[in-house]
């Protein structure tokens, strides 16, 4: 799948046939979920609460809320609004809490720079000369509010993971169901539960091959299933009620709710199961396009499911039969009933496939943000950027799933459960998707106001009507909801504590430039990459490793792998590398940034790349630092004193400087120089620490004399350096990690002691180590013992 090609948006012969393509492959990834609702929603609606009578007042009543609920909440919220709000084409609820945190300063994240802001794909609306939002200013003002915007974020992606867990049982179970009127009640009962278990089992040990394996035959799947459940729709309507369109008026919906009352608000936890899977289209826009996205739903899956629909409605307006059954595979022609059964089963694998993918990525988002214990992520594709898998939450949600199918044994409980899960994401989208309207597109509050009453309400009917079968299954996503953010909010609470113990523990420059020889202090060969969650000043886990064992590698390079509030890092933005002290100490920093989307695993090896970012900034360095010494419009003493403490973002493409190369401030104008390294791209220096509060303003001019002395003396000294680096490479690379143990600190209440000393340090020692995500070979890992009182 080419992503790049879906950010064409001129409407040439060649762009649509594109954008058609991506509509026609977003149907087995987008619309899985979605496209198997008609099997479970009637079912679900008629369980318990209210009876089909010979009237047929409920079962109008029960279309006209389908039809309406398909029309406002996936067509008009999702399609044509939610889908703009995207992150650089991203989509999901970290992609409106990351556009939230760009354009207002409600991040908890601590590690925040300056040069994050300098990345190409860190855009951001441009607000009107007078942009005196309230709402913004509120936000921005109360601490306590960006800890209530973090803990809804949590809070729906919960909610994905519990959906993750309960679609494929309710949908596979749905499926298998199918059964029942071709085998008798008795054989029914034995072979339902166990075919649904084999099929679940079948569908989680062949995660680990990744989508893009299979994902060819998920479209054709999806929509010979769609063209199915429209042919009999259509069957149905002309062959037993040609006037059941009448149903679709709002008027229906009253009469419904006039007659049933308060068992009919109770049955709406079963028609908004018509919606599970809208949240996909948001959430998968990344592997797509937004016009993609909308005219699938538009010409395709939407009159598709009201034809579904408005069929069974159609079948069940003449069959009043008490000992009926409402269910999807009644108003299915006993001739083709088992062809039928058989697409059915296949819908609902490849709906499961797409949850289940995306609970993959919402936890690698989570991970990335510091919001989740580390687990291994594998990029199972090298076309398809972000499809990844995580064996332990596999194999966790497979039992998981299993022992809710048994566990609950029918698609009422299941219905509910889900049903609470998709209502509460929604909800959560809708709150985040206002806040955007008015902080990131600058609109006036008031369209934020009435977007987020109108369905608001919607949303917040069916989740009234959820909430009340807490006993028959609702019970389950809140339960796990809790518990899964009881876990990540511990591990972010955590994550920021230790960061601020380092930050205020952390060593000076000077003492660093103070080892020596003369201290006992030796330098040892090879190189030694100490990681660290700051990016500045030294970690308090070195001066522990220095202090324990005099000596350090001749090498020495601070690495910090952060995470930035944008989807996706370009490789040629990734590294930003600078120098820790003058040439000769031999010491680097190198800071890492990754975006929500990004796979850590992206790299074969990760201290090779390393290492040769570091010769590209040293080559670069040492151009720089002879064009300041021509400088004509600085002083050259003030050049080499900040050059110590600048960082340069070393790419992995070509770049060329125009001669003339002018700088003041933060702002970068190219004139006229030519710099011929291969694998360098310089966006702009950025200061790490500010020795110089005055602006420093260069211009480097054209050199046109042969090599001067100065010049030659300057290569010499490059290669001396170049030479160092790679004869270190080869004498080894130690991987220098604090192995951190946390305690509450004297005084702390119970609550926090319980959290921190027992409830964190036990997510630490059972979830992977730093040195998995950073493919650390074991031979070369050094953990130096690092006690935190927070």
């Amino acid at each position: 799948m080419d992503l790049e090609s879906s950010k064409c948006w001129d409407t040439s012969k060649d762009s649509w046939k594109t954008i058609l393509l991506l509509a026609y492959q977003s149907l087995g990834v987008v619309y899985g979920d979605l496209s198997i609702s008609p099997l479970y929603v009637y079912t679900s609606t008629f369980a318990e609460d209210i009876e089909h009578s010979e009237t047929n007042e409920e079962i109008f009543g029960a279309l006209s809320f389908v039809f309406w609920t398909l029309t406002l909440v996936p067509l008009f919220k999702y399609v044509f609004v939610v889908l703009r709000a995207d992150d650089n084409g991203e989509g999901g609820t970290f992609a409106l809490y990351s556009l939230i945190c760009r354009h207002a300063k409600v991040s908890l994240l601590p590690n925040r720079q300056h040069a994050d802001e300098a990345l190409s794909t860190y855009k951001m609306e441009e607000a009107p000369e007078k942009d005196t939002s309230k709402v913004k200013m509120v936000l921005e003002k109360y601490k306590g509010l960006h800890t209530a915007l973090l803990i809804v974020v949590l809070l729906g992606t919960c909610m994905v993971i519990g959906d993750g867990l309960l679609t494929p049982a309710i949908s596979v179970f749905s499926a298998v169901s199918g059964l029942e009127v071709s085998m008798s009640k008795k054989h029914h009962q034995y072979a339902v539960i166990p075919i649904t278990c084999f099929i679940l089992v079948c569908l989680f040990a062949l995660q680990h091959y990744g989508t893009h394996r299979v994902g060819f035959l998920f479209a054709p799947i999806v929509l010979a299933w769609l063209l199915c459940i429209s042919t009999l729709g259509l069957y149905n309507i002309f062959k037993w009620n040609p006037h059941v369109y009448k149903a679709l008026s709002p008027y229906y919906m009253f009469k419904f709710l006039k007659k049933t009352r308060i068992s009919g608000w109770m049955s709406l936890g079963g028609i908004l199961l018509c919606i599970t899977g809208s949240e996909a289209m948001f959430a998968d826009l990344g592997h797509f396009s937004y016009m993609a996205i909308q005219i699938a739903f538009t010409f395709l899956v939407y009159p598709a499911l009201i034809l579904a629909y408005m069929g069974q409605a159609a079948y069940l307006s003449h069959h009043h039969d008490s000992e009926l059954q409402i269910s999807f595979y009644v108003s299915v022609p006993e001739s083709v009933r088992w062809p039928v059964l058989i697409l059915a089963i296949l819908a609902s694998v490849v709906g499961s496939q797409a949850i289940i993918s995306g609970t993959f990525s919402i936890i690698n988002q989570s991970q990335s943000l510091g919001c989740f214990p580390r687990v291994k992520v594998v990029h199972t594709s090298d076309k398809i950027h972000g499809q990844v898998y995580i064996p332990e939450i596999n194999w966790l949600l497979m039992i998981l799933c299993i022992a809710v199918t048994i566990g609950f044994r029918d698609t009422k409980h299941m219905g509910n459960a889900s049903g609470l899960a998709v209502m509460t994401v929604m909800l959560v989208t809708t709150c985040l998707t206002s806040l955007v309207i008015v902080v990131c597109w600058h609109k006036p509050p008031i369209i934020a106001l009435c977007f987020l009453l109108f369905f608001g309400f919607i949303e917040l009917l069916y989740f009234s009507a959820s909430l009340t079968k807490f006993c028959e299954g609702a019970w389950l996503p809140i339960l796990l909801a809790l518990f899964l953010m009881i876990i990540m909010y511990l591990w972010h609470y955590a994550t920021i504590r230790k960061y601020e113990y380092d930050l205020h523990n952390k060593v000076s420059l000077d003492w660093l430039l103070a080892l020596g020889p003369s201290l006992g202090i030796a330098r040892v060969p090879g190189i030694g990459l100490v990681f660290t969650d700051l990016t500045t000043g030294i970690p308090a886990n070195f001066s522990r490793f220095v202090t324990n064992l005099p000596a350090y590698h001749r090498i020495l390079v601070f690495v910090c792998v952060k995470s930035v509030p944008v989807p996706h890092v370009p490789a040629a933005e990734r590294y930003l590398v600078g120098r820790v002290g003058p040439p000769a100490h031999r010491s680097y920093r190198c800071i890492v940034r990754y975006g929500y989307r990004d796979v850590h695993q992206d790299i074969d090896s990760f201290e090779s790349e390393l290492v040769a970012r570091l010769a590209d900034f040293i080559q670069y360095d040492w151009y720089r630092s002879r064009r300041s010494s021509m400088s004509i419009d600085d002083d050259a003493s003030n050049s080499n004193e900040s050059s110590s403490y600048r960082l340069t973002v070393i790419g992995t493409t070509g770049f060329t400087i125009q001669p003339g190369y002018e700088s003041g401030g933060e702002s970068m104008q190219q004139a006229s120089v030519s710099v011929g390294f291969p694998s360098v791209q310089s966006v702009t220096d950025v200061i790490e620490m500010e020795p110089v509060v005055t602006e420093r303003r260069v211009r480097f001019a054209i050199d046109d004399e042969p090599e001067s002395d100065a010049r030659s003396e300057a290569g010499v000294q490059m290669q001396e350096e170049l030479e160092d680096l790679y004869a270190a490479q080869e004498a080894g690379i130690a991987f220098i990690l604090g192995h951190s143990h946390v305690r509450a600190k004297q005084g702390s209440s119970v609550l926090k002691k319980l959290a921190l000393n027992y409830g964190y340090n036990f997510l630490r020692r059972n979830c992977r180590g730093p040195d998995v995500a950073l493919k650390v070979p074991p031979v070369s890992l050094l953990e130096v013992g690092m006690v935190y009182i927070v």
